[in-house]
C-alpha cells in the first residue's frame, strides 16, 4: 500500500485502485468535499505525474478518455482547486508523492493498461438522488428524470413555464460551463426537440443560468455528472448536431406525450399560456422566444 496524506486530501494505492479522499480543511473546495471519495480502478488510469512548483509539488492523475463521467460532463473546465485528480504536495513530502506515482506507473506497466480511449465509463459518478440549489433555481435528478424548479429571481419566461421535468430518455446530452465569478456559467439539458435551440441560458427553459455564488453554482456539476453517467457513452453517440437526423438525412419524428387528464392541469396550462401571451404582447418575449417557450409549456403537459 502506497499512501500520501496532505491538507488537500489523501491518495492511497493498493495495486488495483487509486482511492482519493478529499481533505476536511476549509481550504478544500466545497465541490470536492461534496463529491466525496473517488475510487479509480487502475484500468481507468492513463498516467500520473508529479509537477514541481515553487514551494511545493502537485500530483496529477491522468485518466483515459471516456473513463470518467465527471471529466466528460465538465470537459476539463473544473477550476484547478476543485479538480479531484490533483493533489497539492508539501515540499517535504515530494519524495513520498514520487514513490506513490512510481508504484502506479509500475502497476500500469505490469498490467499492460493501454492509454487509448475506453468505450464505457469505468467510474460510476455521484449517487442519486442528487439535488443542487443554484442561483437560477433548484435542479434535481433521481436517476430517471431531471426536475428544475425556478427561483424567484429567474427570468419571467422561465417562471411562466413552471417546473421543468425532463425524462432521461428525452435527453441527448448535458452541457455545463462553470460560473467563474467573473463570467456567468450554465447547465443546459439538450433534448431531441431542443438540440437546435439558440436561446441564451437566461431565457432557455431547459437551462440554468449560473450567475450567483461561484462556490455554490459549481455543485451543479454533480447533477451534470450524474446525468451524463446514465446517458449513452460518448463513443456510441452521433456527433453534436446530428442527433435529430436519421440515416436517410432527415429528422425522425417523435411521438408527443399525451397531456395529463384533469381540469387542474387544464387550468394551469391556460394560465401559463395567458402569461406567455402577455409577455409577448408587452415586448418582453420576441416571436422566437414566445414560440419556443409556448412549445416547452405544451410539451410539459
Amino acid at each position: 500500500m502506497a499512501e500520501i496524506s496532505q491538507r488537500d486530501g489523501t491518495w492511497a494505492f493498493d495495486g488495483g485502485t487509486v482511492r482519493i479522499t478529499p481533505g476536511l480543511h476549509r481550504s478544500v473546495p466545497l465541490f470536492r468535499q461534496t463529491y466525496g471519495e473517488i475510487a479509480v480502478p487502475l484500468e481507468a488510469v492513463a498516467g500520473v505525474v508529479l509537477e514541481p512548483e515553487r514551494k511545493r509539488g502537485r500530483l496529477r492523475l491522468r485518466l483515459r478518455e471516456g473513463a470518467d463521467p465527471l471529466l466528460q460532463a465538465t470537459g476539463g473546465r473544473l477550476p484547478d482547486a476543485a479538480d479531484p485528480y490533483r493533489l497539492a504536495v508539501d515540499a517535504d513530502r515530494t519524495g513520498v508523492a514520487e514513490y506513490l506515482a512510481e508504484e502506479i506507473r509500475r502497476a500500469l506497466l505490469l498490467d499492460g493498461i493501454p492509454k487509448e480511449p475506453v468505450k464505457a465509463y469505468l467510474l460510476p459518478g455521484p449517487p442519486v438522488p442528487v439535488s443542487v440549489r443554484s442561483s437560477d433555481g433548484t435542479v434535481s435528478f433521481d436517476g430517471t428524470q431531471v426536475r428544475i424548479d425556478w427561483s424567484d429571481t429567474s427570468e419571467r419566461v422561465k417562471r411562466a413555464t413552471g417546473p421543468r421535468i425532463i425524462g432521461l430518455g428525452e435527453l441527448v446530452r448535458v452541457e455545463w460551463l462553470p460560473n467563474t465569478g467573473h463570467e456567468d456559467g450554465f447547465l443546459r439539458f439538450v433534448t431531441r426537440e431542443t438540440v437546435f435551440s439558440k436561446l441564451p441560458p437566461e431565457k432557455d427553459p431547459y437551462a440554468l443560468d449560473l450567475w450567483g455564488s461561484a462556490r455554490r453554482d459549481l455543485l451543479t456539476a454533480l447533477v451534470a455528472t450524474a446525468v451524463t453517467a446514465r446517458l449513452p457513452h460518448p463513443s456510441t453517440r452521433p456527433a453534436p448536431g446530428d442527433e435529430a437526423v436519421d440515416g436517410t438525412g432527415t429528422r425522425p419524428t417523435h411521438s408527443r406525450p399525451v397531456p395529463p387528464a384533469g381540469s387542474d392541469h387544464h387550468d394551469v396550462l391556460l394560465r401559463r399560456l395567458r402569461e406567455l401571451g402577455r409577455l409577448h404582447r408587452d415586448g418582453i418575449l420576441t416571436d422566437e422566444e414566445f414560440a419556443m417557450t409556448k412549445a416547452a409549456v405544451l410539451r410539459g403537459f
